[in-house]
């Protein structure tokens, strides 16, 4: 059993946690066998640790809301030919401690000390705030 090792993405676009969990449904984001997945040109090289029990987190208007489960990395084969990295991820979307983050590009490891806890039953079950609102609250130490 390796280290554990998490991936972080910019959801872009995404107005909400919502959001992403429509947009996942529609099948042009979902692999063969019907799971999200998010296409990346490039391959993770510490798969072993990422498919260890790792998750993406994904960071919506500028704050980490939620995650979802690794499940594996497939290769797939864009209409322009070029081989990319489908990560296929667990349906469910666990949100998480909001925590402001700085925009980036592509996606980033996250070492599995730095990743935000997942919120509480209790705290998950609440209505979500609008992601500018977690964020003010994050920045001020609220959350």
């Amino acid at each position: 059993m390796g280290k554990l090792l998490h991936l972080i993405k910019l959801s872009v676009g995404t107005e909400d946690v919502a959001d992403l969990e429509m947009w996942q449904r529609d099948r042009r984001y979902q692999s063969a066998d019907g799971l999200p997945q998010h296409v990346t040109r490039m391959w993770p090289k510490r798969e072993a640790e990422v498919l260890d029990g790792g998750s993406i987190y994904w960071v919506i208007k500028g704050v980490v809301l939620c995650r979802q489960e690794v499940r594996r990395l497939d290769r797939v084969t864009g209409s322009d030919g070029i081989e990319r990295c489908a990560i296929v991820l667990e349906p469910e979307l666990v949100r998480v401690t909001p925590v402001p983050k700085r925009p980036f590009q592509g996606w980033r490891y996250l070492p599995a000390g730095e990743a935000p806890p997942d919120l509480t039953a209790v705290r998950a079950g609440e209505d979500a705030l609008p992601p500018e609102l977690s964020r003010a609250l994050a920045e001020i130490g609220v959350w």
